[in-house]
C-alpha cells in the first residue's frame, strides 16, 4: 500500500515540476499527467483518473490535433477509465471515435486500431449488445492471425474473447470448440501454470461440465 503511495507521490512531484517549469502543454506535462492517471487507476481512484485523462485529452487535441497517435492513446485511456467506472455509453462512444480516427490514421490492421476493435467489442458485451460484440470479435480474429500470426498472445486473447461471447449467446459448441484451441495455443505459447491458460482451462472445464448436466 506504501509503495502505491509513494509512487503516485514521485509522480505528482514529477507532474508539478514539469507544470510549473514547462507550462500544461509541454508534452513532457502532459506524459507526466498520463503517468499520474495511470497511478491513480491502479490504485482504483478512478474519479480522479477520469478528471486527469480528461485534462490530458483536452490539452493533446489543441497541441498535437485531434487525429495525432498519442490524442487517440490520451482518448483510449479514458474510454478505459470511462468503462471501469461502468460508464458504458460514454466509453462506447469514445471507443467508436477512436477505432474510426485509428483506421483513417493508422490503417484498418495496425495492432492499436485492432487494439480500438478489441476495446469496442469488449463495451458492447459488457452492455449485452453480443451480436455487435461478436461480429466485431471475428473481425479482430481474422485480422490479427494475418498481422501478428495465429500464436501471437493477442490473437489467443481474441480467441477466448470470441469463445465467451459465443457461449453467452447460446452457441455452446462453437465456444467449446474454440475454446479448446485457446487452451491448447495457450500451453504450447504460455505455459501449463500461466493465469491466462488457467483461466481458459477453468472456462473450458466449466462448460464442458455444464454441457454433460444438459444432457
Amino acid at each position: 500500500m506504501g509503495s502505491w503511495a509513494d509512487e503516485l507521490m514521485l509522480k505528482k512531484l514529477i507532474y508539478e515540476n514539469n507544470l510549473q517549469q514547462l507550462g500544461l502543454e509541454d508534452e513532457k506535462t502532459m506524459t507526466s499527467m498520463n503517468n499520474m492517471a495511470l497511478t491513480l487507476k491502479q490504485q482504483g481512484k478512478l474519479g480522479e483518473a477520469e478528471k486527469l485523462d480528461t485534462q490530458v485529452l483536452e490539452a493533446r487535441k489543441r497541441v498535437l490535433g485531434p487525429e495525432h497517435p498519442d490524442t487517440l492513446t490520451s482518448m483510449n485511456n479514458l474510454a478505459g477509465t470511462l468503462m471501469q467506472q461502468g460508464k458504458l455509453g460514454e466509453a462506447e462512444k469514445l471507443n467508436t471515435q477512436v477505432l474510426e480516427a485509428r483506421k483513417r490514421v493508422l490503417g484498418p490492421e495496425h495492432p492499436d486500431t485492432l487494439t480500438s476493435m478489441n476495446n469496442l467489442a469488449s463495451t458492447l458485451w459488457q452492455q449485452g449488445k453480443l451480436d455487435d460484440a461478436e461480429e466485431l470479435e471475428t473481425q479482430v480474429l481474422e485480422a490479427r492471425k494475418r498481422v501478428l500470426g495465429p500464436e501471437h498472445p493477442d490473437t489467443l486473447t481474441s480467441m477466448y474473447n470470441l469463445a465467451t461471447t459465443l457461449h453467452g449467446m447460446g452457441n455452446k459448441k462453437a465456444a467449446i470448440q474454440l475454446m479448446t484451441e485457446t487452451v491448447v495455443m495457450r500451453q504450447k505459447v504460455l505455459g501449463d501454470n500461466h493465469p491466462y491458460t488457467s483461466r481458459s482451462m477453468k472456462w473450458l472445464n466449466h462448460w464442458k461440465a455444464d454441457e454433460k448436466r444438459e444432457e
